[in-house]
């Protein structure tokens, strides 16, 4: 019976001699590019980025990207090597810093454009994160792919004259902002951009928008009889299959 007691002491202490795990800061920087275009920061509102533990759910750190675009010429017309950075202390990102005492499994997760809920996509990705190992420079990069697409014309709820023209107008930016012009960086003449018609749930029209002089503005025009009308308007880029719509419901009386 002393022997037992003995051991039970002996472990006791050990445990109470082992030291405890220290916490360690270790930052890691975020970043939101859109597909085939450039960086979400603070000129559309940035990007809300999450990061969790993989398997509790535990957010450990949010924030929004803030900060500028980036550099065009380095990110849209430069070949890039191996390693090269793409980004400066300008561009826009979210840093965390987060206090770990051992390594933790998270899924980082990026809304956005997070202030353009018809167009805010997710993008997640999982890796471990190690105390005291920094995940910095271009740091982690999410891709989040589509356009910005919000109808100018008509207006919500709109009351229009059945004699009346009716202009069609969308406003369509990459996801990062950036604008599309006719022979641009990105070319408004590469993509389609259609209005679909409808009235009270039957299709009545397709029309093509095309780009007019002001920079992402494309438009339309048409006639339609009294009714209750829903008007959907795409944009596709069959290059890199970016994709973005808008929804609106107006009335012709």
């Amino acid at each position: 019976m002393k022997n037992w007691y003995i051991s039970i002491v002996v472990v006791l202490g050990m445990i109470t001699m082992t030291p405890a795990l220290e916490a360690q800061e270790t930052e890691v920087m975020v970043r939101v590019k859109s597909k085939d275009a450039k960086f979400i920061g603070s000129s559309i509102g940035g990007a809300m980025v999450l990061i969790k533990n993989a398997e509790t759910g535990e957010v450990l750190a949010s924030g929004k990207t803030s900060g500028s675009t980036g550099d065009t010429e380095l990110i849209m017309k430069q070949a890039h090597s191996r390693n090269q950075r793409l980004t400066d202390e300008n561009t826009a990102g979210f840093l965390a810093t987060l206090d770990l005492e051992e390594p933790v499994f998270v899924t980082v997760e990026a809304h956005a454009p997070y202030n353009k809920k018809q167009a805010r996509v997710m993008s997640s990705t999982q890796l471990w994160l190690i105390p005291g190992k920094d995940i910095t420079g271009d740091g982690l990069i999410l891709e989040v792919p589509g356009f910005v697409v919000d109808i100018l014309s008509p207006q919500t709820h709109e009351r229009i004259s059945e004699e009346s023209t009716i202009i069609i107008k969308a406003n369509v930016v990459m996801m990062c902002g950036c604008p599309v012009t006719p022979g641009g960086i990105w070319d408004a003449e590469k993509y389609e951009v259609k209005a679909i018609l409808s009235r009270e749930g039957t299709k009545v029209s397709e029309l093509e928008l095309k780009a007019g002089d002001k920079p992402s503005t494309f438009t339309a025009e048409t006639t339609l009889e009294k009714g209750l009308y829903e008007l959907l308007i795409y944009a596709f880029d069959p290059v890199s299959g970016n994709t973005g719509l808008d929804r609106t419901n107006f009335i012709v009386n």
